[in-house]
């Protein structure tokens, strides 16, 4: 990082691959919303609802979430459980809403 960058309220950097088709759909919508480039992909990205997909290695990733989260309980006391508690509520929240969606609207979500 150039020693110009150390004052800078944003002078961390994002990068990520893409094909040249997908820069093309990037291009365009970037285009489209008048905003500039990094503006819209930290809002597009930023303010996404999260989803779990399902699935064998999802499932894993998903066990040792809860098996870290529940270290992290027996670990720790007073405000620091707290917050641990609310990362709990967040995953058991998004547990519930995917298991109340039928298999077809996930399937639809995956396309």
């Amino acid at each position: 990082m150039s020693g110009l960058d150390k004052n800078r309220q944003r002078n961390c950097t994002v990068c990520f691959r893409a094909t040249p088709q997908k820069v093309q759909m990037l291009e365009a919508r970037v285009k489209a919303s008048g905003m500039p480039k990094g503006k819209y992909i930290l809002e597009s990205v930023l303010h996404q609802k999260i989803s779990i997909a399902v699935g064998k290695y999802q499932s894993d990733r998903m066990s040792l979430e809860l098996q870290k989260l529940r270290m992290a309980l027996e670990s720790t006391d007073g405000a620091e459980q707290q917050e641990v508690l609310t990362e709990c509520k967040s995953l058991l929240e998004q547990l519930i809403e995917i298991s109340r969606k039928p298999a077809d609207t996930e399937l639809e979500m995956e396309r």
